[in-house]
C-alpha cells in the first residue's frame, strides 16, 4: 500500500500552482473544472511520481490557523544536499515568502529549514 496523494483546498488556485511549479518543479495536469459543483482541481507530480492535487470550490472558507494545530501540519521536499536548501530557502526569502525556522541541523540530525507559503501553506525544505 502506499499514499497515492495528498490533497489542500486553496483559495487562490493559480498562484498556488505556479508557486509549485516555480519553486519545486512540479508538472501539473490541465485544470479539472466541474461546473456542477464548481470543483477546480489540479494535480501537481513532482519527481518520482508523488502528487498534490491542490482544489477549489465556491464554498472554500478560512479559519484562524497555527503552526502547531492538530491536523496536516507541512509538505516536505528533499532539495537534495545542504547548499540547495539553503539556495531555495534564501530565494523564496528574496521574493517575500516567511521564513519559519533554519536553515538549521535539527536535534534529530535533519538539515532543513521552513517556509509559509501562499496561503500559509507550511513547506519544509530538507538535504
Amino acid at each position: 500500500m502506499k499514499i497515492d496523494h495528498t490533497a489542500l483546498y486553496v483559495h487562490n488556485l493559480e498562484a498556488t500552482k505556479d508557486f509549485f511549479v516555480r519553486f519545486f518543479s512540479a508538472q501539473s495536469n490541465q485544470m479539472y473544472h466541474n461546473p456542477r459543483t464548481g470543483l477546480r482541481s489540479y494535480f501537481l507530480t513532482f519527481g518520482e511520481g508523488t502528487r498534490l492535487e491542490i482544489m477549489n470550490r465556491p464554498e472554500v472558507h478560512s479559519s484562524e490557523k497555527s503552526l502547531y494545530e492538530a491536523g496536516y501540519t507541512h509538505l516536505a521536499f528533499s532539495a537534495g544536499g545542504k547548499e540547495n536548501v539553503d539556495k531555495l530557502t534564501q530565494t523564496l526569502s528574496s521574493e517575500g515568502f516567511q521564513i519559519l525556522s533554519g536553515p538549521r541541523t535539527t536535534g534529530d540530525g535533519y538539515y532543513e529549514s521552513c517556509i509559509s507559503g501562499p496561503e500559509g501553506i507550511q513547506v519544509e525544505i530538507t538535504e
